[in-house]
């Protein structure tokens, strides 16, 4: 740290650089340090105050170290500007008229102060350097800067301003440039005779306190009083061990009487030494006599200004012996230059270093704090993320084994549901009559009533069928799903956090999956044809059908009678209750297809020789032996037993018939729709349920994604934290590092200044 620039007065007490330099240096240097410290204690409450708002960071730095490290920011300014105030202090006291502002003038070498016969210092006057040109003061409780030119306007404007009292200070401002002893930091006090006033605790209190030197001017031509040793009791009362050198002024007297000099020397120095020893004890014994000097101040400001102005020092009307007061008075200038210099360095700055070096440790505690915390706080972050990571890795592992899994299951658990159904259904279409011989409705043939009893026999087969079907699959379908959405649950469940593995219940649907079996018969067999007239089952018709099928019966039908019209849909046609199995139109031929007679003939002959193959010429044979036999008898037995039969049959076609009818032919052709819809039907049931099992697991599956997505954003956050924590670690390192330097300088300046000097 760069120092002041030395001044040298060539002048002064050692003919070389002044020993208050060191002061002026020391103070300097303090300063900036102080002034770095200041920086560094409001960067570092910065970084808390950071660091404690960032909620991120759980509360590395706490409100209490924040308010802490305010308080000594707040301290450190006010400490800063203390120390741009601070000064080296010497307070003159003594009685009237010993010479106190002759010995002020005499070092300042100027007459600056009012002095001599006819001026008594009626207060305190303080002289210290200024800047300015222009020499002014200030009055106790006023700012307002009275100029002042000389000496005598300076004793003028004491004397007429009424306000002073010897408890008042007055501070005049010297120009630096004009005295080389007020450029480093010096201030001296005049005060009025201790005899003067009986206040003296009050003028302790305000004026001693931080003084760094107290000279008492004694007058040599008398003993010292006892009203200037009860000032200095008082004085070592308040202060511990203060620096007092005791003035034996107007020693030049003692030139008169050169044969007693030596004895009344004697004297005064035994009772200096005795007082400073014995009373006060501020001094050892050796060190005593160092604090006590015989000068003629007034000489020495005589010889001084004789010698600023260009004549011989020791020029004009001097006692014998000036030569050796002049060089006790330099004598004495030395030894308070160094003694001043030494004590107000101490006094004024090593409590302040102390409190520096307090504040500089707590400070770099509260820094080892944070970064210890900062350190702590991200190793167990960097182990959190580490876990966290751990776990994402393992639940989308796990997630994609179970879904292979859960689909394998899927697909084995739709096809079994397929195949149960398949065979349920099958099962109940072979059954289809009793479903339908179970229906019961008023039943007619008229076309209205026929349309309405259709209508409801479907509804019947539809809710029917559908319940067998329920009965049959719908349990163990419903157990089958139920199981594997449990499954599910268990396998999924230790991919979910603990909060919601104790709700994923809620995600299964609570009620009973059940299948539908939506077989739309309405739709199924909307064109259904009913044929409920009547058919004699020997009737022509009825031959034709039975021989030539029915697909060719009515061709040849509309061969031989071209007037023959097929009114109705090629659909199962109603038989009497002895007619066979009922014959059905194959769907797709085209109504108006005739048979031609070569065809018509290739039909018959194949018939014949199927009669044949079936020992109908057996019969043909015995039936033509009867006719030879019995003739027309036969004949009209047979055409009377054909009446009959046909009058039986006519007879017995009643709306029971016609009902027994229509449903056989409902059962005949529902079961062949119904046969055509069974892998339909099944394979709806299995997709339902596929889509049950899917949906369930899709919802598992939107949790566990969800917990990945928690976990990511954990993982993230833990990552921006971690970085925060080395932030703040760096910088917390950055600033004890600091700490560190501060605590080198502080302790250089104690080394260099506040430690004696060996």
């Amino acid at each position: 740290m760069a120092s002041a620039p030395s001044l040298k007065r060539m002048d002064s007490a050692r003919g070389d650089f002044s020993p208050l330099k060191r002061f002026v240096v020391a103070k300097k240097k303090i300063s900036d340090v102080f002034e770095q410290l200041l920086d560094y204690v409001k960067e570092t409450s910065e970084f808390v105050e950071e660091t404690c708002q960032n909620q991120a960071l759980e509360n590395i730095a706490s409100e209490d170290q924040k308010e802490q490290i305010q308080s000594y920011a707040d301290k450190l300014a006010v400490i800063k500007e203390v120390l741009a105030r601070r000064n080296m202090k010497v307070a003159f006291f003594g009685r009237t008229s010993n010479g106190k502002s002759t010995v002020v003038n005499a070092m300042l070498r100027d007459r600056v102060l009012p002095s001599g016969i006819g001026h008594t210092t009626n207060c305190f006057l303080s002289v210290e350097g200024t800047d300015e040109e222009k020499a002014y003061l200030k009055t106790e409780g006023s700012d307002e800067e009275k100029s002042i030119k000389t000496v005598n306007q300076l004793a003028h404007a004491l004397h007429m301003d009424e306000s002073l009292d010897a408890g008042c200070l007055v501070r005049v401002f010297w120009p630096k440039s004009k005295c080389a002893l007020l450029r480093d930091d010096l201030v001296l006090v005049d005060s009025p005779g201790t005899d003067v006033t009986t206040q003296l605790d009050s003028w302790i209190d305000k004026f001693c306190l931080d003084a760094d030197v107290f000279v008492l001017v004694a007058n040599s031509e008398s003993t010292l009083m006892n009203t200037e040793k009860h000032f200095f009791h008082k004085v070592n009362e308040r202060l511990s061990k203060p620096n007092i050198f005791i003035l034996n002024n107007r020693w030049d007297a003692s030139a008169n009487e050169p044969e007693y000099m030596e004895d009344v020397r004697k004297q005064h120095t035994d009772r200096c030494v005795n007082f400073l020893v014995e009373e006060l004890k501020v001094v050892d014994r050796e060190q005593a006599p160092n604090r006590i000097f015989f000068v003629s101040a007034k000489e020495v400001l005589n010889s001084r200004m004789q010698r600023a102005q260009g004549m011989p020092e020791t020029g004009g009307a001097l006692a014998e012996g000036f030569k050796e007061r002049l060089k006790e008075f330099q004598d004495f200038e030395r030894t308070f230059e160094e003694c001043i210099s030494q004590s107000a360095v101490k006094t004024k700055f090593e409590q302040h270093t102390i409190r520096a070096k307090q504040i500089t440790e707590r400070v770099q505690a509260i820094m080892d704090s944070i970064n210890i915390e900062a350190a702590e706080k991200r190793v167990a972050a960097l182990e959190d993320r580490e876990c966290q990571m751990d776990r994402l890795d393992f639940v989308k592992t796990q997630l994609n084994l179970l879904i292979e899994d859960i689909k394998k299951k899927i697909k084995s658990i739709t096809a079994d549901v397929q195949a149960k159904v398949s065979s349920a259904m099958g099962e109940e279409i072979c059954r289809l009559n009793v479903i339908i011989e179970e229906f019961h409705a008023d039943f007619h043939p008229s076309p209205h009533v026929l349309k309405i009893y259709k209508s409801d026999l479907l509804s019947h087969v539809e809710q029917g069928m559908g319940k067998n079907l329920a009965f049959r699959c719908s349990d163990a379908v419903n157990a089958s799903v139920q199981s594997s959405q449990k499954d599910m649950i268990e396998s999924l469940q230790p991919l979910l956090p603990p909060a919601m593995q104790s709700q994923i219940h809620l995600l299964v649907p609570s009620k009973k999956f059940d299948l539908s079996y939506d077989l739309n018969c309405a739709t199924l067999c909307s064109d259904f044809q009913e044929n409920i007239d009547f058919q004699f089952s020997l009737g022509w018709s009825a031959l034709v059908n039975r021989y030539l099928g029915p697909a060719n019966a009515k061709r040849a039908l509309q061969l031989v009678d071209h007037s023959f019209q097929v009114s109705r849909a090629p659909l199962p046609l109603a038989r009497t209750p002895s007619s066979g199995p009922p014959a059905v139109v194959q769907p797709g031929q085209p109504e108006t297809a005739v048979m031609t007679q070569e065809e018509l003939m290739i039909s018959v002959a194949t018939n014949l020789a199927s009669l044949t193959s079936r020992t109908s010429m057996s019969v043909i044979i015995v039936g033509g032996v009867v006719w030879r036999t019995l003739g027309w008898r036969l004949i009209a037995l047979s055409a009377s037993l054909y009446g009959v039969l046909y009058l039986y049959e006519k007879l017995t076609w009643t709306t029971k018939a016609k009902e027994r009818a229509l449903k056989r032919q409902f059962v005949n052709y529902a079961t062949e729709k119904l046969q055509l819809i069974v892998s339909f039907t099944s394979a709806n049931c299995s997709h339902q349920v596929q889509q049950e099992m899917a949906t369930t697991f899709a919802r598992l599956c939107q949790q566990v994604d969800q917990t990945q997505r928690e976990l990511e954003g954990e993982i993230s956050r833990l990552t921006t934290k971690v970085l925060q924590l080395e932030t703040v670690q760096s910088h917390s390192k950055t600033l004890r590092h600091k700490a560190t330097e501060l605590e080198v300088q502080l302790e250089d300046f104690t080394m260099q200044y506040l430690e004696p000097q060996h």
